[in-house]
């Protein structure tokens, strides 16, 4: 687990279950387009949640890569499920555009509902593609963005990778977006 602090902002990592944070506020959820169950995170995320996540889900659907919207957690230990469309590598250009909007929108979310903390798995690494490194160099890179334009909220952003080489990799990006902390 890497943990560094960036103006009064935690950030950290940790290893585990994305469905299974009690002590985060919200977490957020790489959807589908239609933000219906699936495989890998959504999957685990909408089993958890059980059906009502899903039937208020499908008032927001369908949305587009990068967008984000929020609904509550249902039976979730979270007030709230960010839900946000990752881009598919190699298909939606350019990708790391897509993916700094969703990790833009998703903390402006948090920043609107004043969101104390927030869980993020590694937006479209799993069937989407994106190679991980690159993933986590767009999403560290975009998060210390907002940061020094003025993001107030959330106060802790923690990264839940289910693997620990992903863990282990995305500690060595934000020690090196972060050299300071």
């Amino acid at each position: 687990m890497a943990r560094i602090t960036y103006r009064d902002i935690v950030i950290e990592t940790r290893q585990g279950d994305i469905a299974s944070q009690p002590d985060l506020e919200a977490i957020v959820n790489a959807a589908n387009a239609m933000l219906m169950p699936g495989g890998g995170v959504a999957g685990a995320i909408h089993r958890a949640a059980g059906p009502g996540l899903a039937e208020e889900c499908r008032t927001y659907a369908p949305i587009k890569p990068g967008e984000a919207v929020i609904t509550g957690g249902h039976n979730l230990p979270n007030r709230y499920v960010i839900h946000t469309l990752g881009p598919v590598y190699g298909q939606d250009k350019p990708e790391a555009d897509i993916l700094a909007r969703c990790y833009e929108n998703s903390l402006t979310l948090c920043e609107k509902h004043q969101i104390e903390s927030v869980g993020f798995p590694a937006i479209s690494t799993g069937v989407f593609g994106y190679p991980m490194r690159e993933a986590a160099e767009v999403a560290f890179a975009t998060i210390k963005s907002m940061i020094e334009k003025g993001l107030t909220y959330p106060k802790r952003i923690v990264f839940v990778l289910y693997r620990s080489q992903d863990q282990a990799l995305h500690d060595e990006v934000l020690s090196r977006i972060f050299p300071s902390s």
